[in-house]
């Protein structure tokens, strides 16, 4: 499968704008493995869910296919940043406690990364893949941002995105799923830093490809008149979606 390289050019705003992820999220995770030796984040991006692991496990690789985002990461002392597909971890046989994909499956050729992630995990090692969707703000503000990502830019997104915007309902998933509570993201922001996650989107960089020209810039302008102050932070609201399971018994 060829690697869609859709955020490279983004990485460093990708870095400083894109959510964390809850604490409570990685200790559920880490309850739940077998052990807290070695943890696979796959698709790390910039680090975002590495970090919240290695408060958990000994060690942390974290892998993603973009040098571009992986140079963006900030160095920990119990986190190993490779540069590698999702498809080919390089790990050993029977050695992930975790595997942990942050909003990035969708993108992956999912029967062979799930044939990686079952040959690298331990007996009754756990693999978690969730996502998030549109942000919510406060309404006026939460139409007017619904109208730009279903108009504006909505024909721009990829067809891969359907499974984000259904919150991974229909996600195949072969492995022994367990129930986890519900969590979310929250985060203030300004419109300037709004600005700075938005143009994060593969839609919204797919757009300015395609028609020469920044939809986001149009956007803030017309957002400023209900937002108020425009250094005032809101709240930003992300619900997280998580499909969590073991590997089955049996399985290699």
């Amino acid at each position: 499968m060829v690697f869609e390289n859709h955020f490279s050019r983004v990485a460093g705003a990708y870095a400083r704008f894109r959510p964390r992820y809850p604490e409570a999220l990685f200790a559920a995770l880490a309850e739940r493995a077998p052990s807290r030796k070695l943890a696979w984040d796959c698709g790390t991006g910039n680090g975002q869910a590495a970090e919240g692991l290695a408060a958990h496990f000994e060690e942390v690789v974290a892998t993603d296919a973009s040098a571009a985002q992986i140079a963006e990461a900030r160095p920990h002392p119990r986190i190993h940043y490779r540069v590698t597909c999702a498809e080919g971890s390089g790990l050993a046989d029977s050695s992930v406690d975790l595997i942990t994909v942050a909003q990035a499956v969708h993108w992956f050729d999912r029967p062979a990364f799930y044939r990686e992630a079952e040959r690298v995990l331990v007996p009754r090692g756990v693999l978690a893949v969730w996502c998030y969707g549109r942000l919510r703000m406060e309404s006026p503000l939460d139409e007017m941002l619904v109208r730009f990502h279903q108009e504006t830019v909505g024909p721009y997104w990829s067809p891969e995105r359907t499974l984000v915007e259904e919150g991974y309902r229909s996600l195949e998933f072969p492995f022994e799923e367990f129930a986890l509570p519900s969590f979310s993201v929250e985060k203030p922001m300004t419109i300037k830093e709004l600005g700075g996650f938005l143009r994060t989107w593969s839609a919204v960089q797919c757009f300015i490809d395609q028609r020469g020209f920044d939809p986001v810039e149009r956007f803030l302008r017309a957002l400023e008149r209900a937002w108020g102050p425009v250094d005032q932070p809101r709240i930003m609201h992300w619900p997280l979606h998580v499909r969590a399971g073991e590997r089955r018994p049996g399985r290699c």
